[in-house]
């Protein structure tokens, strides 16, 4: 009896690991079924939004056609599209109109951009729309003279800047800059190139800037395409963490985790001083006052001696522009009156307008940026002072121009604080 149960067992056992084996087997089957799914569909939505994004070949191909067809000309043209000298390298476009490379030219490490035609999305069975084009190069039409293209920037520029002393030498300037080729006089070709560049405010207000090294230097041009030089490290400070975990970072740890990843102390005091130098240049400034409205880090980034630069100038206005839109708005409350991020006013509730005046110049907003920034790894002797400094900058309120002596002697006071603690260093 026992001699028989012993086979009976031991085949129930035997299919009883059999079927555990190919229970194993099907999960393990289906995990790995699972993990090619969704790792191809990461691969689709990545590749989707990269060609999307990335559309560099599109950009080069139009600017190049039209300047092998006479219509445009500039410094950069002929490296573009002749010698391919300069190159498009690694994408960095957040937009599909506004396209973002790193390049070299020749021994240059730039950043290109480039506008591109609007991407219109259309629904299914229904025919596209063409593309439409980013920039025409009509004007100057031809057989315009160069006194009557310096007239057009100048009044561009007035409608832009307001009524300025110096907007005759800013003319002057943008006519040798237009001058690609440097042979003493402005083409049609290379005026068209101009004047599309020039409709861009991040071109007018980086050469408005560049010359207190605030931006990085334009280094050539094609049509609106243009190369500026490449600032080596950015953002101001944090980490670039992949979508899928970006939303699932609480602000308050994020806060924390962004100034982790930042440069020593003495090194991020002198970038400091020169955020403080970018807010003292452009409060009554040679071209007017400007208004800081996004003072995000990834607009901002630093070279290899620790020198501020502004890497995205669309994050200026100038203070005439935003009085302007602030004009133009109708309001219900406060929160109507923005302009990015960082520019508000307030709702005159009477009329349903929005004020002028912006409610925080940019003294207290950049001061806002730099409190974690510089108050983390801060030697112990000077953190006491520069807290109690940074919070008296914070809680400025009302235009620049309203607390002219205040504004003033806060920026001041926070300039000498940490020059004093750099200026016998090497980062100086």
């Amino acid at each position: 009896m026992a001699r028989r149960l012993f086979p009976r067992a031991w085949i129930n056992k035997s299919l009883y690991f059999q079927a555990r084996i190919s229970f194993v087997r099907v999960k393990y089957l289906f995990l790995t079924w699972l993990t090619v799914f969704v790792g191809g569909w990461v691969i689709y939505v990545q590749y989707s939004n990269y060609t999307e994004l990335c559309r560099g070949h599109e950009c080069k191909n139009a600017i190049c056609d039209k300047y092998r067809r006479g219509i445009i000309d500039g410094s950069a043209c002929s490296s573009l599209c002749d010698k391919d000298t300069l190159y498009l390298g690694r994408c960095l476009s957040t937009s599909p109109n506004h396209q973002v490379y790193t390049g070299g030219w020749g021994d240059v490490d730039g950043v290109i951009r480039c506008r591109v035609g609007e991407v219109l999305h259309y629904e299914l069975g229904e025919e596209p729309e063409p593309r439409r084009e980013a920039a025409v190069f009509d004007k100057p039409t031809r057989g315009t003279s160069v006194k009557k293209f310096r007239e057009m920037v100048f009044n561009h520029f007035k409608s832009k800047l307001g009524e300025q002393a110096n907007l005759a030498s800013l003319v002057t300037k943008i006519l040798t800059v237009a001058d690609g080729n440097k042979d003493g006089h402005v083409s049609l070709p290379e005026a068209r190139s101009a004047w599309a560049l020039l409709q861009l405010d991040e071109v007018l207000l980086g050469l408005l800037l560049q010359d207190r090294g605030h931006t990085p230097r334009l280094l050539g041009f094609c049509g609106d395409l243009y190369v500026t030089e490449r600032v080596p490290y950015g953002p101001l400070y944090g980490l670039s963490l992949p979508w899928s975990l970006e939303t699932w970072v609480p602000s308050e740890a994020r806060r924390g985790m962004d100034q982790w990843f930042t440069p020593s102390w003495p090194r991020k005091a002198k970038i400091s001083m020169g955020l403080l130098e970018l807010v003292e240049d452009i409060f009554h400034g040679n071209y007017g006052s400007f208004l800081m409205c996004d003072l995000s880090a990834d607009h901002f980034g630093y070279t290899d001696r620790h020198d501020l630069r502004l890497t995205d100038p669309r994050a200026i206005v100038s203070e005439d522009t935003f009085r302007r839109t602030m004009r133009a708005l109708h309001c219900e409350k406060d929160d109507d009156c923005v302009l990015g991020p960082d520019c508000r006013t307030s709702c005159d509730m009477a009329q349903r307008r929005c004020r002028e005046e912006v409610t925080q110049p940019n003294l207290a907003k950049a001061c806002r940026v730099l409190r974690d920034y510089l108050l983390r790894g801060a030697p112990s002797e000077l953190r006491e002072g520069l807290e109690r400094q940074l919070y008296a900058c914070m809680a400025l309120r009302g235009s620049a121009g309203q607390m002219d002596m205040e504004h003033s002697l806060i920026l001041n006071n926070l300039k000498a604080l940490l020059w004093r603690q750099i200026s016998h260093t090497k980062d100086s």
